[in-house]
């Protein structure tokens, strides 16, 4: 079994290849969707809150829904970090189109998690569904999605801490 290696090679993030003659083959890590997440410098979702107020959004919202709020004044940000299993469900079939996947289907866990930095997102989580529980601490990674053409397309995922 090939040890998962993900590093930066010559400016592109790399991670788990095929060993070819015995050298290590990597394969380029591709964001699924660009512009919506940071791998370099830790995982991180790009989205904005407001200044007025503090409320964050992701993905980027064009103004506060905060009703609170008594002027919307959106700021770009990163957000990473820590949170907390609200809650979560299984997939346990695979997803119909435009979604992709490695063949064959494997279940994953969906989470909601509540991160310390105010957000409430929705994700894969990378472990296992007997690992998972509500109210467990998670961190914001960045892992693989699917392969195609010799490269793995990547996503914003959590794993517990």
């Amino acid at each position: 079994m090939a040890e998962k290696r993900s590093n930066e090679v010559d400016g592109a993030f790399v991670e788990e290849g095929s060993v070819a003659g015995g050298s290590f083959v990597p394969t380029v890590r591709v964001p699924a969707i660009p512009g919506l997440f940071l791998e370099e410098g830790g995982a991180r979702v790009l989205g904005n809150r407001c200044v007025s107020c503090g409320t964050p959004y992701f993905p980027k919202a064009a103004e506060c829904h905060n009703p609170h709020c008594g002027e919307s004044r959106m700021e770009d940000c990163a957000f990473g970090g820590k949170g907390v299993v609200w809650s979560y469900s299984v997939a346990d079939f695979p997803p119909p189109p435009p979604h992709k996947f490695d063949k064959p289907f494997k279940p994953y866990v969906i989470g909601v998690i509540d991160m310390d930095n105010g957000l409430r997102m929705v994700g894969q989580m990378v472990d296992p569904l007997e690992s998972v529980r509500v109210g467990a601490q998670v961190e914001l990674v960045v892992d693989t999605l699917y392969h195609e053409e010799g490269k793995a397309y990547t996503s914003w995922k959590f794993k517990l801490v």
